[in-house]
């Protein structure tokens, strides 16, 4: 057997219990059929119009994320660990964001030195005091999830700001249903759909003012952000307006919408523009994507935006370390769900471990995302090293490191067949009167043998996810 978990296999001949019901079911299926289904699907994709842009792709701007017809399945058991230790984290990580811009508590008790909060770029001075409704920050959070060793579970990262593929976990089990009604008879896979509906509650629950009918809307950089095509999808499915900068204005401190009716009042903006872009009074003036005055109307308590202003210092890789120290400081509790080791480069000793070990580590930007600005180690090339070590030299503080970790594999249709392939897991997790979310979330997957980065910006695909409920 491979040295990484299998999700599907407990040895080359044995399938794990929660996987017979579609072991039995695959095993009945043809080749030519599956092929069928997969061009299927693949066909309905295009015309649904799922595209994610790969930047640096010469071969386009835009191009369908594959999926694969095999699903990764959850047991009940299993998720509910998961589930317990998401709610509780992400529970941790709004106090913390609350913290930061008010009391400093965290700060004054010397658990994160002061200086990794205060002079990190993404922590907001501007939002220092500024209440938010509920005290919530991060009314929508992305946790990604990896599995390693002998099937224990990781946090390996938390997506805080504009976290996305919600619409493709969505779009993904109903193009399983229409492909394969039968597996959900044999299989107890709780539901999905219902995010929508989830999310539009969620969002409700941040007006400011508590109005009984608040307005909702989604704020896009437009159609040639990467993500698009979930910034309307979304829009559509909880019937909210979709729109972009140009549709707003503030006057007296409140949000209004241009509309053919006229102005009207904008109670919650659900955003999809990261904070250096949404108003270009308070960060960068050249910006044409955001709303003038929008930082003054959230000071005022006249719109609410989710996510908050600032909570990218929350998922800033370098602040990604001390998390489990804020479950134990806010929550008077052990994490129920770990970190993956983290050597924080800005320690001598840390960097000199990272600089002896290149070839052997997993570097990351703290600041960066979407698999860019990385190196893996075990993956690159002599030159590809030594000219990361430079780079990690002139900014040690800018990087962390982490061991290879052997990710978990689920069988995947490529070209030679059904083959192992590494994923990962991003469940979404609301937060608003209570912390809730749905049984499930967007499984990534590694397309290239023996690949780690399964982020659809460098080429990877995506699964649905079945949590089943017995």
């Amino acid at each position: 057997m491979p040295n990484f978990y299998d999700e599907m296999y407990s040895n080359a001949a044995t399938v794990r219990p929660h996987y017979d019901a579609f072991a039995a079911w695959l095993g009945q299926q043809s080749p030519q059929l599956i092929e069928q289904k997969r061009a299927e699907a693949e066909l309905n994709f295009q015309r649904v119009g799922i595209t994610f842009a790969v930047y640096g792709d010469d071969a386009g701007k835009e191009r369908l994320i594959p999926f694969d017809i095999i699903p990764r399945v959850i047991n009940a058991a299993e998720w509910a660990r998961l589930q317990a230790g998401l709610v509780q984290r992400v529970t941790a990580l709004n106090r913390f964001l609350h913290d930061v811009y008010h009391d400093q508590n965290i700060l004054k008790a010397g658990v994160i030195p002061r200086e990794q909060i205060l002079n990190n770029a993404q922590y907001r001075p501007e939002m220092q005091g500024i209440k938010v409704t509920s005290d919530i920050y991060a009314n929508i959070a992305g946790v990604d999830i990896v599995r390693a060793g002998e099937g224990e579970f990781y946090v390996l990262e938390d997506n805080l700001r504009v976290p996305s593929g919600v619409s493709y976990m969505l779009e993904n089990r109903k193009m399983m249903m229409r492909l394969f009604p039968s597996l959900f008879a044999r299989n107890r896979v709780a539901p999905v759909e219902h995010y929508p509906d989830l999310l539009l509650d969620n969002l409700r629950s941040a007006s400011p003012e508590g109005s009984d009918n608040p307005t909702v809307v989604v704020l896009t950089p437009g159609m040639y952000n990467s993500a698009y095509f979930e910034h309307a999808f979304l829009a559509q499915q909880m019937g909210v307006a979709l729109v972009q900068g140009q549709d707003l204005y503030v006057e007296n401190d409140t949000v209004y919408m241009r509309t053919t009716q006229g102005p009207k009042r904008v109670d919650v903006i659900y955003r999809r523009i990261d904070d250096d872009y949404l108003d270009p009074r308070a960060f960068r003036p050249d910006s044409t994507l955001g709303v003038p005055g929008l930082l003054d109307a959230v000071r005022a308590g006249r719109v609410g935006l989710a996510n908050a202003i600032g909570t990218g210092v929350a998922d800033d890789k370098s602040i990604y370390p001390f998390v489990p120290d804020m479950i134990e400081f806010y929550l008077g509790e052990k994490p129920i769900l770990n970190n993956v080791p983290t050597y924080q480069c800005r320690k001598q000793d840390d960097l000199q471990y990272t600089l002896a070990n290149l070839a052997q580590l997993v570097v990351k930007e703290v600041h960066g995302a979407g698999g860019y600005g990385m190196l893996v180690g075990p993956a690159s090339t002599t030159a590809q090293i030594e000219a990361f070590r430079a780079r990690l030299l002139a900014n040690p503080e800018g990087y962390i490191a982490q061991p290879t970790l052997a990710l978990s594999a689920c069988p995947t249709y490529v070209e030679s067949g059904i083959a192992p392939r590494h994923i990962d897991l991003r469940p979404f997790v609301l937060s608003g009167k209570s912390v809730t979310m749905v049984p499930g979330g967007l499984t990534r997957v590694a397309l290239q043998e023996g690949s780690l980065v399964v982020n659809s910006s460098q080429g990877g695909g995506t699964k649905d996810t079945w949590i089943l409920e017995n």
